[in-house]
């Protein structure tokens, strides 16, 4: 093989390989996803309005039974709240040491008065996750 091939090969891989390293640096950079807007961590839940709208009447319920109201939540904000100031009809706070967080659901109000909804995906374990099954 003549130098001049191997040389321009060389320099092709060179190339190719700065373009790569300058892509994987730059392009997700651009594609940031906006964060999950139901996200827990341990006791505490973090409710993430990454939308351009501001949502009213938040009310957020755990287990379906225990709920906490939050008279708005602002366009590109967020809300925290330990799972303990979460609520039942009867006066009893959800106890995280002795309680499984089975579900989270979000309603709000949107400024057109339309109704929001946003339901936490939680993800499949054990066997059910294994074989494909759902929740």
């Amino acid at each position: 093989m003549p130098q001049t091939v191997r040389s321009a090969r060389q320099h092709s891989l060179r190339f190719t390989i700065i373009l790569a390293a300058w892509a994987a640096v730059a392009f997700p950079a651009c594609s940031s996803r906006p964060p999950e807007p139901l996200q827990l961590d341990g006791n505490l839940l973090t409710v993430y309005n990454s939308t351009p709208q501001e949502w009213s009447d938040v009310s957020i319920f755990l287990n379906t039974y225990y709920r906490v109201v939050v008279p708005r939540i602002a366009a590109h904000g967020q809300f925290r709240a330990p799972l303990d100031v979460f609520v039942e009809a009867y006066g009893r706070r959800f106890d995280f040491a002795r309680t499984q967080v089975r579900a989270v659901r979000l309603t709000a109000t949107l400024p057109d008065g339309k109704p929001l909804t946003v339901d936490k995906q939680f993800q499949v374990g054990g066997l059910a996750g294994a074989l494909g099954g759902k929740k």
